[in-house]
């Protein structure tokens, strides 16, 4: 049914969405559990695993097929009280930048309205 596979560690957002596709399931290689989606494309470019998941952006990198399989969040929290401090508003800055937001967009990922 499954090839060897490579999951990310338990608790990453990655880890929750297969833990759920899978639904109980655990094929082979499932306690393989790198930490990071780059490590996970290495796994699986070197061959020491037959598929794995990981963003878009890094199985390009790694030369690999990607087939998108669910849309990924990414949040920046900040303390509201520190939100006048100067790198504060320069990360923020940053965010807005339209420059900044073409080159998110040229990796695959659709920066929310600022």
């Amino acid at each position: 049914m499954f090839g060897v596979d490579v999951v990310r560690n338990a608790g990453a957002g990655t880890r929750v969405l297969i833990d759920h596709l899978l639904d109980g399931a655990r094929p082979p290689g499932y306690s393989n559990q790198p930490r990071s989606h780059n490590a996970v494309a290495a796994a699986v470019a070197q061959g020491r695993a037959d598929w794995g998941i990981a963003i878009e952006p890094v199985a390009r990198l790694y030369g690999l097929g990607f087939r998108a399989i669910a849309p990924e969040d990414y949040d920046f929290l900040l303390v509201e009280s520190r939100r006048d401090r100067p790198a504060v508003q320069a990360f923020l800055a940053v965010l807005r930048d339209e420059t900044v937001r073409e080159q998110i967009r040229a990796l695959g990922m659709r920066p929310a309205d600022a």
